[in-house]
């Protein structure tokens, strides 16, 4: 991990958001710098070097710097019981409608 990185965490947590923020943009700017440049170096070596696009890795123009980038499993068991509730919501929101369409019907004979 950098040291910039390093900075950004521990000014999070002493909550100095200000200081931290200006880091974050310049952690981002070197970041971005860097993937410019290698689109450039890319863009040279098709032009003047006749090599294809196909070439390239993706993971060698945006991989990661460390190599040790983790992928997050983000499904967790309650997603099951949240859809359920979710359907259970919508089935009484239809009935509601309903009701209250029944509601205006009587209204109008009434009159």
């Amino acid at each position: 991990m950098s040291e910039a990185v390093k900075d950004l965490i521990s000014q999070a947590l002493d909550q100095d958001f200000n200081t931290a923020n200006k880091t974050f943009a310049d952690i981002m700017s070197v970041k971005m710098t860097d993937v410019l440049d290698q689109e450039k170096i890319r863009l040279a070596d098709n032009i003047y070097n006749g090599v294809e696009p196909d070439d390239y890795d993706e993971e060698d123009i945006l991989g990661d710097e460390d190599g040790d980038q983790l992928e997050l499993d983000l499904d967790t068991e309650g997603d099951d019981e949240v859809e359920e509730d979710e359907a259970e919501i919508e089935d009484e929101d239809l009935d509601l409608e309903d009701d209250e369409d029944l509601d205006e019907d009587d209204e109008d004979e009434e009159v």
